[in-house]
């Protein structure tokens, strides 16, 4: 299981499609997603104050695009997804702020 933290306007956006790329994606070239023992930090990092956050709990075996966990923050290795979220990963949905 990993994570990706999306802002509840970015999410509801695209509520209808069956795909889902936060606005990031197409400047990237990939989705930026977390382990459970990555968040906490994650959240310190770049969502200081924010709130609205949602958090995706996504299934990695259903993801149809390349998952690949490379070298980043701290030298730590964080899973990047190569395409974009097809919603049938999404395993539950949290509101963290």
């Amino acid at each position: 299981m990993i994570c990706h933290v999306v802002t509840e306007v970015d999410w509801n956006g695209q509520i209808s499609a069956s795909i889902y790329a936060p606005p990031a994606f197409e400047k990237e070239g990939f989705i930026h997603c977390c382990t459970k023992t990555q968040l906490t930090g994650v959240l310190e990092r770049y969502y200081k104050g924010q709130s609205s956050l949602l958090l995706l709990h996504l299934d990695e075996s259903r993801l149809e695009h390349p998952l690949m966990y490379e070298k980043a923050t701290n030298d730590e290795l964080f899973p990047h997804l190569y395409g974009r979220i097809n919603k049938d990963a999404v395993i539950s949905i949290e509101k963290i702020s």
